[in-house]
């Protein structure tokens, strides 16, 4: 099965979490996992990324944090995802070498040349949709991808993605779709079936 999913972590991480996320990675279309948590203390994320890393070691995703390369390089974690507003991304790929870093783009260009530069393995662009985890984010047109097709760096594209409107993104140039409410925080399917969503 072809992997093209860039999955993100709910902003909570509850007692069945690790077995809703053995149960997803299982049915073998995700690449990427990008732990993301804003309210929890380093001593405790720092925990969680340690179970977490056991599991995507297991079912070959890529482990990717969020903000945080100091963490990335204390537990061995695959790579680190930066936004625009997370510190110097020439200090981060300095310490994280050859690991993996993303770097967020929005709709934006410019933002994903000056990227480049700071040799970026991957381009996040969105949000494309009105998104549950980011409610207030920027809104990207989708014009934006076929702008973007001369960067020869792989696409993630993020927001309000679900089962009804990710193939669109996939034809107009995204290698990767972000996904974390339709998976996590589905009123109507478990995660391990709303996986199953993507083909």
């Amino acid at each position: 099965m072809k992997r093209f999913i860039y999955l993100i972590s709910p902003n909570e991480i509850k007692k069945n979490f690790y077995r809703n996320l053995e149960n997803v990675l299982s049915y073998g279309n995700v690449m990427f996992f990008q732990l993301r948590i804003k309210k929890i203390s380093k001593k405790k994320l720092t925990e969680v990324a340690k179970k977490i890393k056991k599991i995507t070691q297991k079912y070959k995703v890529k482990f990717i944090i969020n903000d945080d390369y100091r963490l990335v390089a204390k537990i061995g974690a695959d790579g680190c995802h930066m936004g625009q507003e997370d510190g110097s991304f020439k200090i981060a790929r300095k310490k994280l070498k050859k690991k993996i870093m993303g770097i967020t783009c929005h709709d934006s260009i410019l933002l994903a040349e000056k990227a480049v530069k700071f040799e970026a393995n991957y381009l996040a662009f969105g949000s494309f949709f009105k998104s549950k985890l980011k409610p207030n984010a920027k809104k990207a047109n989708l014009r934006i991808l076929k702008q973007i097709r001369k960067i020869k760096i792989p696409i993630v594209v993020i927001g309000g993605i679900n089962n009804l409107n990710y193939k669109r993104l996939l034809r107009l140039g995204a290698k990767y779709i972000a996904l974390s409410s339709f998976i996590w925080d589905n009123p109507k399917l478990k995660p391990e079936i709303a996986i199953k969503k993507f083909k």
